[in-house]
C-alpha cells in the first residue's frame, strides 16, 4: 500500500489570498457606506491623482482630517474622505468653501486613502518651486556653474551630494545638474534608466556625452522633482507625458521642454533647453558663404514667393530662418508665424502655436492669410493641404518662409510633388531651396594643422574641381586642420553651418515642369555655381573652422 506524502503548505501564498480577500471587502463596506454618508464612491488606487489638487491641503491637515483633494478643474475640486465622522473634517471643509471651491466629496478606503497619501512624499520634493518655474536665484545657478564646467566636475559633486545621504542635500541634484548644463553649454540633459542604473548624458555641440549614472533609488527623488516641475502626473508611469518649465539664467528666461517616455527599466527624460540667446545669431553670422549670403539677403526681401529650407531635426533649421525674419523685420511689415511648438519669441513677430486639434498648420496657415500679413512662417510642411495653402500665400502676394524634410536642396521639388503640388507652379511660387547641416566648429585654441595626404587629398581635390566658381577655391589647399585633443578635451566649441541653395530662375522653372529627378535637378543647378555642401563643408575644412571627419558625417560624398 501506497502512502500519500502531505502536499507542503505555502503560507505566503495563503496570506496573499487572504490579504485580497480582505482589501476587495474593505472596498465593499466603503462602496456601502457611500451610499449610507451620501456621497460617490472611488478607488484611488486606480486613477490619477493631480498634484495641483493634493497642494491645496497641507500633509499634516490631511492626515488629520483623514481627507485630500485628487482632483481639481478650475474651481471643482475632487476630495478622498476616509472618515465622515472624524472632528477635523469639518474645518477643513470650511476653509476649502471659504476659497470659493466646490467640492465633490468620495467615500474611500483606508488602503486607497494610503496609497493617494504617498504622494504627499513626493510633492515635498518640490515645496521650493512651484509648478513651470524653477525658483533657485540666478546667482546660486551661476555659482554652481562656475564649478560645474565639464563631465568630470560635475560628476564629483553628484557623487558627493548623494553620498551625504541627506534628503535637503539631494534635493540639490537637480540645480546642479541644470547649472552644469548651462555653463557647459548643453542643448539636451538625458536621463535613461537602464538594468544596472539611470545613465545622465549631455548633448554638447550635437554629440552625446555620458556624464553620471545613478542608482535607482536616487532616481526616483529626480524623477518626482521633475514630473512636478514639469505639471506632468506624479502615478502616471506607463504613457507618453510631455511637459515644461522656465529658469531665471543671467535675466534671461531659458524654458526647458521635458518629454517623458516609459520603458523597460523606468521612466526615460529628455530635456531641452532653449536658451533664447540661441536666436541672436545674426544674419551674418550663421556661417554662410559670403557669396550665397549677398544672394540670400536680397530674395528674401522679396514682396512674395517662398523659401524652403531643409534637413533632418537637429539640423539648424529654425535658428536659420529666425535669424532671416530678424534680418527683414521693420516696423512697416507684418510678420505672423505658425510654429509646433514655439521655441523663441521674437520681439515684433506675432507667433502662433499650433495644438494638433483644431488649430494645425493647415487650418492655421488659412487664419494667418486673413490678418493680412506681409510675411508668413509655417514651422514645417508635412501634409499636402498645408503645401498648397502655402503655395497659394506665396502665389498671391506675401512670402513665405518654412520648412521640409528632404537630403539636399534638390529633393525640396520632388517633396512638393508628393504633395500633389503642380511642378507648373514652382516657378512663380518657389524662390529659394535650401539644404543644411550643422557640424562641430574647431575650437581656435586647441587646433592643429596637418598635411593633405593619401585618400583625403584625393577626395579633397576632387571635390574642389567640382567647384563651379573657381574664386571661392583658396590658395592654399595643401593642408586641413584637425582637432588637438593633447589637454584632454574634444578639440571643438560651438557649432558651424553647412548651406546650399537653389534659386529659381526661369531656365530652372521650365526644366522642372516635367517633374524630374532630384539627381537631374541637382546636375542641372549646379550651373548656377553657388556651393553644395559637401563643396561648402570642404572650403571650411581647408579653412580651419571645422575638421574634414566632421564634414565626411554629414554631407554625401560625390555620386560619380
Amino acid at each position: 500500500m501506497m502512502t500519500t506524502m502531505p502536499t507542503s503548505f505555502d503560507s505566503g501564498a495563503e496570506d496573499a489570498k487572504l490579504a485580497h480577500m480582505h482589501e476587495e471587502e474593505e472596498e465593499d463596506v466603503a462602496r456601502i457606506l457611500s451610499d449610507k454618508y451620501g456621497m460617490s464612491y472611488v478607488d484611488l488606487t486606480t486613477v490619477t491623482i493631480d498634484t495641483d489638487a493634493l497642494r491645496l491641503i497641507p500633509e499634516e491637515k490631511a492626515r488629520e482630517a483623514e481627507a485630500l483633494a485628487f482632483s481639481k478643474e478650475a474651481k471643482k475640486v475632487s476630495l478622498a474622505i476616509r472618515n465622515p465622522n472624524n472632528p477635523a473634517l469639518p474645518a477643513l471643509l470650511a476653509d476649502l468653501e471659504e476659497r470659493g471651491l466646490t467640492l465633490n466629496k468620495f467615500l474611500v478606503s483606508t488602503k486607497s486613502f494610503e496609497t493617494a497619501f504617498k504622494h504627499y512624499a513626493e510633492l515635498s520634493l518640490a515645496s521650493a518651486s512651484r509648478q513651470g518655474v524653477l525658483t533657485i536665484s540666478p546667482e546660486e545657478l551661476k555659482s554652481l556653474g562656475a564649478k560645474l564646467t565639464n563631465s568630470a566636475t560635475l560628476a564629483t559633486f553628484l557623487e558627493s551630494t548623494i553620498g551625504n545621504k541627506k534628503s535637503a542635500e539631494v534635493s540639490k541634484l537637480f540645480e546642479g545638474i541644470l547649472a552644469a548644463a548651462f555653463a557647459m553649454k548643453a542643448s539636451d540633459i538625458h536621463f535613461e534608466p537602464e538594468e544596472t542604473g539611470v545613465r545622465l548624458r549631455f548633448r554638447l555641440d550635437g554629440v552625446l556625452e555620458e556624464v553620471f549614472t545613478f542608482d535607482a533609488g536616487t532616481y526616483h527623488f529626480l524623477n518626482s522633482r521633475l514630473k512636478l516641475l514639469s505639471g506632468l502626473k506624479l502615478n502616471v508611469q506607463n504613457r507618453s507625458q510631455d511637459g515644461r518649465f522656465s529658469v531665471d539664467v543671467a535675466g534671461s528666461d531659458v524654458e526647458v521642454r521635458v518629454s517623458l517616455i516609459p520603458g523597460n527599466y523606468g521612466e526615460s527624460f529628455v530635456l531641452r533647453l532653449l536658451d533664447p540667446n540661441t536666436i541672436q545669431i545674426g544674419f551674418e553670422s550663421l556661417g554662410i558663404n559670403p557669396k550665397l549670403l549677398a544672394r540670400l539677403e536680397t530674395e528674401i526681401k522679396r514682396p512674395n514667393g517662398m523659401l524652403l529650407t531643409t534637413g533632418p531635426t537637429g539640423s539648424g533649421k529654425t535658428t536659420t530662418l529666425y535669424a532671416f525674419l530678424q534680418k527683414i523685420q521693420t516696423p512697416d511689415i507684418k510678420i505672423i508665424t505658425i510654429e509646433d511648438p514655439i521655441e523663441y519669441h521674437i520681439q515684433g513677430v506675432v507667433q502662433s502655436q499650433t495644438n494638433a486639434k483644431d488649430y494645425t498648420f493647415a487650418s492655421g496657415l488659412r487664419s494667418i492669410v486673413r490678418q493680412d500679413p506681409d510675411v508668413i512662417m509655417v514651422g514645417e510642411i508635412r501634409d499636402a493641404e498645408t503645401a498648397g495653402i502655402a503655395i497659394q500665400a506665396a502665389l498671391t502676394g506675401h512670402f513665405v518662409f518654412s520648412t521640409l524634410h528632404t537630403n539636399d536642396a534638390a529633393g525640396t521639388f520632388p517633396r512638393l510633388a508628393d504633395f500633389e503640388i503642380d511642378p507648373k507652379e514652382f516657378a512663380s511660387a518657389v524662390t529659394v531651396a535650401m539644404a543644411q547641416r550643422l557640424v562641430r566648429r574647431l575650437d581656435p585654441n586647441a587646433k592643429k594643422k596637418i598635411p593633405l595626404e593619401g585618400e583625403n587629398k584625393k577626395l579633397v581635390e576632387h571635390v574642389l574641381a567640382t567647384i563651379v566658381d573657381k574664386s571661392l577655391i583658396p590658395a592654399e589647399t595643401s593642408s586641413l586642420w584637425v582637432p588637438d585633443t593633447k589637454d584632454g578635451g574634444t578639440g571643438y566649441k560651438g557649432r558651424v553651418g553647412l548651406y546650399e541653395a537653389i534659386f529659381m530662375d526661369d531656365e530652372l522653372g521650365a526644366f522642372l515642369r516635367d517633374n524630374p529627378s532630384a539627381s537631374d535637378i541637382r546636375k542641372h543647378a549646379a550651373k548656377q555655381g553657388y556651393l553644395t555642401m559637401l563643396q561648402d563643408g570642404i572650403l571650411k575644412a581647408l579653412a580651419g573652422l571645422t575638421s574634414l571627419e566632421e564634414v565626411l558625417a554629414v554631407a554625401d560624398l560625390p555620386r560619380d
